[in-house]
């Protein structure tokens, strides 16, 4: 399985925004990827300091936007994995910050809508976005089941963990990274615990530019980084060996070893 990351600047123009995903779209699947993931609010660059709210930018999901991208998955045969904002009916001041996932045909086969929201580092996304309640679902496709958390959900193992006991082999991380102190080093280091932990392959997609401070990576289940990127736009691309994970969880089967019985809340 080869997995594409496009490391991209949103702006508050969605076309151009979508042009763009569009190329790397093509541009995926030239690398010879079959899955390319974008990073979580992709769609406009909407925040409090661009005096431009979300739910002003925000489309529902049958809108221009994320059609567009079912259409470029479909006639590039590739899945396509991206973070938009979806309006929310009867809601004029926030919107959902929602993940789309189309497979090779171009169907919308998962929305997740981010329930766990950055109110942290004195920012306060609650006040311009609702809270999704999706479960968290594992996505079945031909290559082996994915787990799909957003940005500051990295930092709560137990989603990642409910995905893992779900058998999933990946989890896919769209992100909106803000760059700051100590804030890179927490990415990284929070990205390849998901994965060391789990024992699964993690994809994490950032934004890069305005505030966002890019890194994206591809980490192995031994928490090795099979792929990194800088702070410029870009598409990293890399093979992921699904036959790693069983031979990493063979040597370290830590999930099979939970026991949960002696837990408490």
């Amino acid at each position: 399985m080869k997995v594409a990351i496009a490391q991209l600047t949103s702006t508050l123009d969605k076309e151009q925004n979508l042009q763009k995903a569009l190329a790397h779209v093509a541009k995926a699947k030239a690398a010879g990827a079959d899955m390319v993931l974008f990073p979580e609010m992709y769609s406009a660059a909407a925040t409090p300091k661009s005096g431009v709210r979300p739910s002003d930018v925000a489309e529902p999901l049958d809108g221009p936007f994320v059609s567009a991208l079912g259409e470029a998955a479909r006639e590039h045969a590739i899945y396509v994995i991206c973070g938009v904002f979806e309006t929310i009916a009867g809601d004029q001041d926030r919107a959902y910050n929602t993940t789309v996932f189309f497979n090779r045909s171009g169907e919308l086969i998962h929305t997740y809508r981010k329930t766990h929201l950055y109110d942290a580092f004195s920012y306060i996304e609650s006040d311009f976005i609702a809270a999704g309640e999706s479960p968290y679902q594992v996505v079945d496709t031909e290559f082996g089941k994915i787990g799909l958390i957003v940005c500051y959900e990295v930092r709560f193992p137990e989603i990642a963990r409910q995905f893992a006991l779900q058998g999933a082999d990946v989890l896919l991380v769209p992100a909106g990274w803000v760059a700051g102190a100590m804030k890179e080093d927490h990415w990284e280091t929070l990205v390849r615990t998901r994965a060391i932990e789990n024992t699964m392959f993690v994809c994490a997609a950032d934004q890069v530019g305005n505030i966002f401070a890019g890194r994206s990576m591809i980490v192995d289940p031994m928490g090795v980084v099979v792929a990194s990127a800088g702070e410029e736009e870009t598409l990293l691309v890399a093979e992921i060996d699904l036959e790693r994970i069983q031979r990493v969880r063979q040597k370290l089967p830590s999930v099979a070893n939970r026991r949960p019985e002696l837990y408490t809340r």
